[in-house]
């Protein structure tokens, strides 16, 4: 990434997924104004700094939930949320299925293949 002031936050964002980030925050962690960050932010990305947190979450949910046994509580807390229930609604709004739907498809997907 050729903008280092955002480079910082998604670096930040990726080692502290589950910290309750704000946008304030990591336009300070940048060294830009709240307004000037989220605008090339959204400019270099093509999301908010929020939607991108979201997204980042979520991808490392289903990696979660593919590659490991663990509880839905506990994969919610790994990725930022407090409960199952708000995680499960927002890992169906990214992916259409609920987290336990997705796992039981990826163990037939892996079935099939071996």
């Amino acid at each position: 990434m050729k903008d280092l002031s955002i480079a910082r936050a998604l670096e930040a964002m990726a080692k502290d997924p589950a910290r309750r980030w704000t946008v304030a925050e990591l336009a300070r962690l940048s060294g830009l104004s709240r307004a000037a960050f989220a605008r090339r932010f959204r400019r270099a990305l093509g999301v908010t700094p929020l939607r991108h947190l979201t997204e980042l979450r979520m991808r490392i949910a289903a990696e979660q939930l593919t590659s490991n046994a663990d509880k839905l509580a506990a994969i919610a807390a790994v990725v930022g949320y407090t409960s199952e229930f708000a995680f499960a609604k927002a890992f169906k709004r990214a992916f259409g299925i609920s987290p336990g739907t997705f796992r039981d498809a990826a163990r037939e997907r892996f079935r099939a293949a071996a």
